[in-house]
């Protein structure tokens, strides 16, 4: 059974790491949810309220972190995804995580990324040259990483795919399933 790398941590957004562990279970996808440390994390809500210029941020779901950065072997997984919400403000700030994420570059695994995961992509050297989307107020600091922003819902661009929000899902996961029907076809084979 292939392997998905899924990262996040307090604050990070429930909607997107509730429907990508279910989503790549329903798939036949072992899911391994990686944190600074192993326990249950904390994530949260984030919706558009009318009169506010950004978005609102109400306590989510819980989530067990099954592994922490420092027991993750890059080789053990297809690919990696890193979730948004305000997790990655911090995350992005792990050399551990910043190693890992450039070590699934290293080895030429899919990497992917919604809404704010692009903080960590920009802090990992990644964006560099690369068309990319993300939520509209981060879109500066993944330019300011040399990215090229692009106004779409997802965006693939060499083995990084990119979204903008958990609005993006449909998007996002068509284009992430694309392209993983190898490893997966492989698997089952």
């Amino acid at each position: 059974m292939p392997q998905i790398l899924i990262v996040t941590g307090d604050a990070g957004e429930a909607y997107e790491a509730l429907y990508a562990v279910h989503r790549f279970r329903e798939a036949g996808w072992q899911v391994a949810v990686a944190a600074p440390s192993v326990r249950r994390l904390h994530l949260v809500m984030h919706d558009f309220e009318p009169g506010w210029d950004t978005y609102v941020e109400r306590p989510g779901y819980g989530l067990d972190a099954d592994i922490s950065f420092d027991q993750v072997n890059v080789r053990d997984y297809e690919a990696i995804l890193l979730l948004g919400g305000r997790a990655p403000e911090y995350l992005r700030n792990h050399q551990r995580l910043l190693e890992i994420v450039r070590e699934f570059d290293t080895q030429q695994k899919w990497i992917f990324s919604i809404c704010h995961g692009i903080q960590v992509l920009a802090a990992a050297g990644l964006t560099k040259n690369k068309c990319i989307t993300c939520y509209e107020h981060v879109r500066l600091e993944a330019e300011q990483a040399g990215g090229t922003f692009v106004a779409q819902q997802a965006v693939r661009d060499g083995r990084i795919v990119t979204a903008q929000t958990w609005q993006s899902h449909p998007e996002f996961y068509r284009e992430i399933f694309t392209c993983l029907a190898p490893q997966l076809h492989a698997a089952r084979s």
